[in-house]
């Protein structure tokens, strides 16, 4: 007896023109797929990884509904100057106000307050710029960057009257380390 030239298993497995076709049709849906699934081009550097965000970014914090550390009397706490940045570099905007009471004549003292929101988006006073009693008047409050420059107004005598302050100095603060460090430029002068 002559065993066949194809087992009797396999017998079935004759091709005919329809697998041809079927098993093109399945090459070519491969190919295409990895055509269109590319992975990133490969490069020689690496790449930072994506930031994550600290917080959600909200609007700065509004320096008029806050309560000042600021002994007005009967008087009103007045904004006179702000300036909104991203102070500590968290995502989140910062304000920085100039508040003083609201007197009928002279130049009341500002206090300079960094204000920012908590975790639970509540605004609050975080940082004492500069502080009432130091009976400085700040102008030209600005942000840029990690830093507050302002020019600080003030008196060399108590002879001065208060209308007119004779001293001014260009002041900036810079957050490093967890905290402002203030600097004075090399022009401060009396007037």
């Amino acid at each position: 007896m002559q065993h066949p030239a194809v087992p009797e298993l396999l017998a079935h497995t004759t091709t005919r023109p329809i697998h041809w076709v079927a098993t093109a049709t399945a090459i070519a849906a491969v190919i295409a797929g990895a055509a269109f699934l590319q992975p990133d081009h490969a490069t020689a550097a690496q790449t930072a990884p994506e930031p994550t965000p600290k917080a959600a970014a909200g609007p700065a914090p509004d320096p008029t509904a806050l309560h000042y550390p600021l002994d007005c009397g009967t008087a009103e706490p007045m904004v006179s100057a702000k300036a909104t940045g991203d102070l500590d570099a968290d995502g989140r905007p910062d304000t920085v106000a100039a508040v003083h009471c609201a007197a009928g004549s002279g130049t009341p003292p500002d206090g300079v307050y960094v204000i920012a929101r908590n975790r639970a988006g509540t605004p609050r006073v975080v940082a004492t710029l500069v502080d009432p009693k130091d009976r400085l008047t700040a102008r030209d409050l600005r942000i840029t960057g990690t830093a507050v420059t302002a020019t600080l107004l003030g008196y060399s005598s108590p002879d001065v009257p208060r209308c007119c302050p004779d001293r001014h100095e260009k002041t900036k603060w810079q957050w490093k380390n967890g905290a402002f460090t203030r600097s004075t430029s090399a022009d401060a002068r009396s007037v």
